[in-house]
C-alpha cells in the first residue's frame, strides 16, 4: 500500500514538473543591435577609471550608468606582455535585456616581451532599464 501511494505521489510529481516546464518555456526575441562608441581612455568619466583601477589585475565586467548614458566596461585581467586588442562582437538588446560580447585578440607578434598589460574595453550606449548579461 505505501509503494503504491509513493509511485503515485512520484508520478503526480513529474506530471506537474513536466507541465510546469511547458508552462515557463520563454520564446527568445530577436536582438537588434544597439548604437554604441568604444570609449578612448582620455573619455572615460574618473569614476569608471577609478573602478577599473580596483578590478584590472583579474577579469572584470560592470556597468556604470551617468544619466543617460550606460557604460558597459569588460577586462580580461592580466596578460603578460601589450599588443592585445578587443573586439566587439554584439551589443544588442531585447525587452528583457542587454547583450554584450567581445573577444580578446591576441598580438600580432608572439615574440613581445616586456611589461604585463591589462587589457579592458568601455562602450558607451543609451541607457537602458534591462540587465546586461556579458557573453
Amino acid at each position: 500500500m505505501k509503494k503504491t501511494v509513493s509511485l503515485i505521489c512520484l508520478a503526480a510529481c513529474m506530471i506537474l514538473l513536466l507541465c510546469g516546464c511547458r508552462i515557463v518555456r520563454v520564446e527568445e526575441e530577436e536582438r537588434k543591435p544597439l548604437e554604441y562608441t568604444v570609449i578612448n581612455q582620455r573619455e572615460i568619466p574618473a569614476e569608471v577609471l577609478s573602478l577599473i583601477e580596483e578590478k584590472k589585475a583579474k577579469e572584470f565586467q560592470m556597468t556604470y550608468q551617468s544619466g543617460e548614458d550606460m557604460y558597459l566596461m569588460k577586462g580580461y585581467g592580466q596578460q603578460m606582455s601589450g599588443g592585445y586588442s578587443i573586439q566587439v562582437e554584439e551589443l544588442s538588446g531585447t525587452s528583457n535585456g542587454v547583450f554584450f560580447k567581445t573577444r580578446l585578440l591576441g598580438p600580432k607578434d608572439d615574440s613581445l616581451k616586456g611589461e604585463p598589460s591589462y587589457p579592458y574595453i568601455v562602450v558607451k550606449t543609451a541607457y537602458r532599464e534591462e540587465s546586461v548579461l556579458f557573453e
